[in-house]
């Protein structure tokens, strides 16, 4: 029976050309992708994939290259469960016929792969779906997309993957058993975005904290922590009641986006009053709120303050947000909590060593 292997073997893999099947948490996705890194792409790769995996065909890459590639965003208001970056797709200008073969799809990804591409090389629409990674990778967002761009980058190859999804053949999505079936059948490694998460964080960290102090408040006497973030430079903050101990559940509330108009009036992108949220973690005996900053520009205020006139729509939670938050959980030495709010939006924890004991 095939079994998880370590990252490094996962790594030693895609080096030497290797497809290696990833997996995310079961509250997210909860499915496994064939990947590969995209400079060793090739028409019977492609061929595998599409044959076997019968999911769609994608390719993650850095937001260097998009950039490079001159290559939009599919949609300016992702609505998506999961927030993919999806880009406009594309297709090789030279060298293919209708796009859709194995030998045209292999082609358009070495094109694009190709480290003196230009966006003159390729057209729009076609046949490839690049995926653009955020920056800090799984460490600030825990998806098949950003796992695989990790991934090459650690390999030591160009920062761009080739990934299709692993489907059942009644068109179902295979799950681990399934998975791991699909692994010893075709002698192909699986590791989990977890193990990314928790490789990438025994090498680096995207936080830096920055001073702690004492502060009095309406509910109470804290802690503050002050944190920076190395990839938007942005500041977090962290407010701690009492001690921190591992083996302890400690009361947890991650509040993205934070605003004054939390205090305010209750948001309807958060399913706890900020007031309340303060008041619980001063009752409790161990407990921590961490406060998010997201760039808010003069649009996204105004779309704010007047969202009770559009039916309280919600924008959600911002993806990117979860692995900063974590980090500074595990920085604080949380790694049991209850969660002020949705447990599912907390995914791949145990990469950073947390579980989650009850919400």
């Amino acid at each position: 029976m095939a079994s998880i292997s370590t990252i490094p073997e996962i790594i030693e893999d895609i080096k030497q050309g290797r497809m290696v099947i990833l997996t995310d948490d079961e509250n997210r996705e909860n499915e496994g992708d064939l990947l590969m890194a995209a400079q060793f792409v090739t028409p019977e790769a492609i061929n595998f994939m599409i044959t076997h995996a019968r999911g769609l065909v994608c390719m993650p890459i850095s937001a260097e290259i998009a950039n490079r590639l001159q290559l939009p965003l599919m949609t300016d208001k992702n609505e998506a469960r999961h927030r993919t970056n999806f880009t406009v797709s594309i297709e090789a200008r030279e060298g293919i016929t209708t796009g859709i073969s194995a030998q045209d799809r292999a082609t358009t990804i070495l094109t694009a792969i190709n480290p003196v591409a230009k966006p003159e090389d390729i057209v729009q629409p076609g046949h490839i779906f690049p995926l653009k990674a955020e920056k800090g990778g799984v460490l600030v967002r825990a998806g098949h997309t950003e796992a695989g761009v990790d991934l090459v980058k650690m390999a030591g190859l160009r920062a761009g993957a080739v990934i299709c999804e692993v489907m059942n053949k009644d068109g179902t999505m295979a799950r681990m058993p399934e998975l791991l079936d699909f692994s010893e059948e075709f002698g192909i490694k699986v590791a989990t975005i977890a193990d990314v998460i928790a490789y990438r964080n025994q090498h680096e960290q995207l936080i830096i904290e920055k001073g702690i102090r004492e502060i009095n408040t309406l509910w109470g006497r804290f802690e503050l922590h002050i944190y920076q973030d190395t990839v938007s430079d942005e500041i977090h903050f962290a407010i701690v009641k009492g001690e921190i101990i591992p083996d302890r559940e400690v009361l947890v509330r991650v509040h993205d986006g934070i605003n004054f108009l939390d205090f305010l009036s209750p948001n309807p992108n958060h399913s706890f009053y900020l007031p309340d949220v303060l008041e619980k973690i001063a009752s409790s005996e161990a407990g921590v709120a961490v406060f998010l900053h997201r760039g808010f520009d003069s649009k996204d205020i105004l779309e704010r303050v007047l969202m009770e006139k559009d039916g309280n729509k919600s924008v959600g939670w911002d993806t990117k947000s979860y692995g900063v938050g974590a980090q500074i959980l595990a920085h604080l030495g949380v790694k049991k909590m209850k969660v002020m709010g949705t447990a599912a939006n907390f995914v791949g924890l145990q990469g950073f060593g947390i579980e989650i004991v009850s919400n």
